[in-house]
């Protein structure tokens, strides 16, 4: 990459690919006093949810190269983007205020894993590659990408998708796994979004976790990143202004979903448990945080304990606990929330009411030392901590025609919702996911917008 900021161009294009808004029908079933279901009784609400849901509709978005959508926003960011199409939009769905479009957010671009001398290594095949910002249009059965905002710093620089620090974050490599790439201050591993009333976006991040404010034009304004991280480098203002746990969070499973509460304030949802106090117990943990963050404040204001049904309800078969996740949050009123569950291949929508009762921020929860953790109690809400009451709205597993890893959700009517599925870019792990030559072997799985009515009404006062 050049040492000087690449000139910058806005895209407007209209690629062809289209969809009716998807939604899911939504019956609610009440949570226990305690805001935890047993599995039986999570089971139970489980059979019912979904029933009177139904998709209306579904689009796939078209093949796009990656190289001429990315230096057509940023010249020359991509040299050889190794055949991988435009993907990964589905990492959050915003309505972007006209009826059918939505603004997107790609994730930190292509990658995956292959096994080396036992260890796993993190490829970035596309190293060049820009995390932007997607406007799109679902529309007689075609998405249509309308614009596009590359991330970029202070000085115009593409943010990129690397890796942060050695020292916390996986090691990059090239698309095979032979060759180690360097790590990048700038970098953003980019999942959720909202957009604020003075035009600019706010996204989150799994590298820091952070949470990152972004002009109407795609610049870093500013990143917010727990205390103690000591990120050194970067080309953009950096505060420490997040609870210094969070430092804590697994691999790849930083801040994923992103919610905008009616008065402005923003609602983050660590993606998984964090790993205190160790690795193990945060595999083993059902339990993760909810953070209220006022931008007018710029600080962390609550911080919500939220509970996971056991991974066999949630996802019927499977029995590995660490697959549970939250991708996606969504305000449906001043304090409410509909929050996803999910593994990759299922998703259920659970609706909390974010009381005052149930903050636990700069408690003992927050600090790493507390023994036993948050996360290694089998029962939090026995131990005094509260812990979010849920109802479920839908179980997505249930509903004919939803694609798998959903991680995108938006509210488009009192009813109705859209759903978008992070494909990935199309590539999978193992050395398998390019031939002889170093080009992408496709692995067939699209970007959809999918469309549910929940046949009822939902839950909340917007």
């Amino acid at each position: 990459m050049s040492a000087h900021a690449p000139q910058r161009r806005r895209v407007r294009r209209t690629v062809a690919v289209g969809v009716p808004l998807a939604v899911a029908a939504a019956v609610v079933v009440a949570g226990t006093a305690t805001g935890v279901q047993t599995q039986d009784e999570a089971a139970a609400g489980a059979r019912d949810a979904g029933v009177a849901a139904k998709v209306t509709g579904s689009a796939t978005l078209p093949d796009l190269p990656l190289g001429e959508f990315s230096n057509g926003l940023l010249p020359g960011t991509v040299a050889d983007d190794r055949g991988v199409d435009l993907g990964g939009i589905g990492s959050d769905l915003y309505p972007a205020g006209r009826k059918g479009e939505f603004w997107t957010v790609t994730d930190r671009g292509p990658n995956g894993q292959i096994k080396v001398d036992g260890g796993k290594r993190r490829t970035f095949p596309v190293p060049g590659f820009d995390p932007a910002i997607v406007k799109i249009r679902v529309s007689g059965g075609k998405v249509r990408v309308l614009d596009a905002l590359p991330l970029t710093t202070t000085r115009g620089k593409p943010v990129t998708g690397l890796p942060n620090q050695r020292s916390r974050d996986e090691a990059p490599y090239s698309y095979d796994a032979k060759t180690p790439l360097p790590y990048d201050p700038n970098g953003l591993d980019t999942e959720g979004i909202v957009r604020a009333a003075d035009g600019s976006f706010w996204l989150v991040d799994e590298y820091g976790p952070s949470l990152v404010h972004v002009s109407a034009q795609g610049r870093v304004l500013k990143r917010y990143v727990p205390e103690g991280l000591k990120l050194a480098g970067a080309d953009y203002p950096v505060a420490e202004a997040l609870p210094g746990v969070l430092l804590h969070r697994k691999l790849n499973r930083g801040f994923e979903g992103l919610a905008q509460l009616p008065g402005g304030d923003l609602v983050m949802a660590v993606q998984s448990p964090l790993s205190l106090p160790d690795e193990d117990a945060g595999e083993a943990s059902r339990t993760t945080r909810l953070l209220r963050f006022s931008p007018r404040q710029q600080q962390v204001t609550a911080e919500y304990a939220y509970r996971f049904d056991p991974v066999g309800v949630v996802d019927p078969g499977e029995d590995d606990t660490s697959e549970l996740k939250i991708s996606s949050v969504v305000a449906t009123g001043r304090d409410t929330l509909l929050v996803q569950e999910r593994t990759d291949r299922t998703a259920r929508l659970q609706r909390v009411r974010l009381d005052r009762g149930s903050d636990i921020l700069g408690g003992a929860w927050d600090n790493p030392s507390t023994s036993p953790s948050l996360e290694e109690l089998d029962e939090p809400a026995d131990n005094g901590v509260p812990v979010l009451k849920k109802d479920l709205v839908v179980d997505l597993g249930k509903v004919e025609g939803v694609p798998g890893k959903i991680e995108g959700v938006a509210v488009t009517g009192r009813s109705t919702l859209a759903l978008i599925n992070d494909n990935d870019f199309g590539m999978s792990d193992g050395p398998e996911a390019f031939d002889a030559d170093g080009r992408l072997v496709d692995s067939g799985l699209e970007t959809q917008v999918t469309s549910v009515d929940l046949g009822k009404r939902l839950p909340g006062d917007l």
